[in-house]
């Protein structure tokens, strides 16, 4: 019995050291406990983490500790799933007024920038690209009020430069930008430089031998705004044309087109050229004047096939989706973005006897006529600076009211508007005398047919599927003179 007692006894101690569950053990002052089910780190400060996760693939048996538990079936894990950022709980609205405006982005996390288009920077902007160019020569600019470096004027900047400025060609509404359309603008002398200024306007359109006489260069340097009868890309047309028979350079310094982002109407037929459509290009014609200088250069379009010694600075940062804005309005009747991309729908109205608004403050933002007293909106027309005798002066007129169309729409729209010019004409009761009986509609559009398409009822679609093959055949060539990349 004493040796059974003992055996047993022996058996019982062995049993209560291997139920005890943890053996503690000092290593580096790190104290780790010992679980056959669980580890978990304790630090020497008393925070406690779980050790990272074992890995475990969907389908297979996970990994076992070290210490083997009792036997158990494992858990199926789910397949891993993509982390979607969670936004951060609102927190209840204060009564009191906030210090600082709340921030509502997601867990206050600035995402990394997409990379981005470099700033842009406008040709008369890159001295560094033309002032070799100039240097020890002797120099014209043609100009007006838009051509600025920063807030200073290019021909103040060449003279600060000590380029040698001689003279200043001026174009349609003078050197200031203060004329009306169509307005004589004499010879003069610039007040602040001395320099003269010669009107390239009127009946001297293109400059003579002797107003060239003594010049190496001349600079071109004026914002367009992407119409062909916009007339300063005529004004550039005889410039180039008089200096290559003249063996004078041109350097022209492009500036963004504000409606360079897209092509669209009839091109121009040769019987219908005038000052207010030298070329065979569609309405809107989608170029930069370098870029279109490039192309009247090399297609021949100078009168005997000459070339003139083409020089262009272009653009920094820019391409035909960049919308911009103009800080300068580039003639008395375009004062603001709105107008400069209503302008190829509403200039047509010109050529008949729809107002688009000179001699208010809303030109080519509104259209109307006395005679349309059903239309919603009316306007009365007044002599004013840049439109000293408008259409139908101090007479209410009726029609639309455009000046509200967001921006957005107009530069999305990416086509003109025929709409407002049919719905006017079907909306006009003296339909034989809508179109002015001096041609200028035609030559605003480039050709006859437009006006007669209109008259015979015509739809929209209808109208320009008549240009379609036209407008493709020109982008072709369109894309042979591109410096910059296209919108298509």
């Amino acid at each position: 019995m004493n040796n059974i007692s003992l055996i047993c006894f022996l058996i019982s101690i062995v049993f209560f050291a291997c139920s005890q569950k943890t053996v503690s053990q000092s290593h580096n002052g790190t104290t780790t406990t010992k679980n056959p089910y669980r580890k978990v780190i304790i630090r020497s400060s008393g925070t406690q983490t779980p050790p990272p996760a074992t890995n475990k693939v969907p389908g297979k048996v996970a990994t076992t500790p070290t210490t083997t538990p009792p036997t158990r079936q494992p858990v199926p894990q789910p397949a891993p799933q993509p982390t979607v950022p969670q936004p951060r709980p609102q927190q209840p609205v204060s009564t009191t007024t906030p210090t600082e405006p709340r921030n509502n982005s997601y867990n206050n996390h600035n995402p990394v920038p997409l990379p981005s288009k470099p700033a842009l920077r406008m040709g008369p902007a890159r001295l560094e690209q033309y002032l070799p160019i100039l240097r020890y020569k002797r120099v014209g600019l043609v100009v007006n009020q838009t051509s600025t470096v920063g807030d200073a004027h290019l021909a103040d900047v060449l003279l600060s430069q000590q380029i040698n400025v001689q003279k200043v060609f001026a174009p349609e509404h003078g050197f200031r930008g203060k004329a009306d359309a169509g307005e004589k603008v004499s010879n003069s002398r610039d007040i602040k430089t001395g320099l003269p200024i010669i009107s390239l306007y009127g009946k001297n359109k293109k400059p003579t031998a002797e107003q060239l006489r003594g010049l190496e260069v001349v600079v071109f340097d004026i914002q367009d705004v992407g119409a062909r009868f916009y007339t300063y890309i005529s004004t550039m047309h005889y410039v180039m044309e008089a200096c290559a028979e003249n063996g004078i350079s041109v350097v022209v310094l492009d500036r963004p087109n504000p409606n360079g982002h897209y092509v669209d109407g009839p091109i121009l037929e040769p019987d219908y050229q005038s000052f207010v459509g030298m070329h065979r290009i569609p309405i809107v014609h989608g170029m930069t004047v370098g870029e279109l200088a490039n192309m009247i250069n090399n297609e021949g379009w100078l009168k005997n096939g000459v070339r003139c010694h083409l020089s262009i600075i272009p653009c920094e940062g820019y391409d035909h989706t960049t919308f911009y804005d103009l800080p300068i309005k580039p003639s008395p009747n375009l004062p603001n973005s709105r107008s400069i991309h209503l302008y190829p729908s509403l200039c047509l109205f010109e050529g008949t006897v729809m107002s688009v608004g000179r001699g208010t403050d809303q030109q080519f933002q509104i259209i109307g006529n006395p005679q349309l007293r059903n239309m919603p909106f009316q306007f009365r027309p007044i002599s004013k600076p840049g439109a000293k005798y408008p259409k139908h002066e101090n007479k209410t007129c009726y029609g639309y009211d455009l000046s509200n169309m967001p921006i957005s729409y107009l530069r999305q729209n990416r086509q003109l508007n025929l709409d407002w010019l049919l719905q006017m004409y079907q909306a006009y009761p003296d339909k034989a005398n809508f179109f002015n009986k001096n041609n200028f509609f035609n030559k605003l559009a480039g050709n006859s047919r437009l006006q007669q398409q209109i008259k015979s009822g015509m739809t929209e679609t209808q109208i320009r599927a008549t240009w379609q093959a036209d407008l493709d055949h020109f982008k072709q060539i369109r894309k042979q003179y591109l410096i910059y990349p296209d919108f298509e």
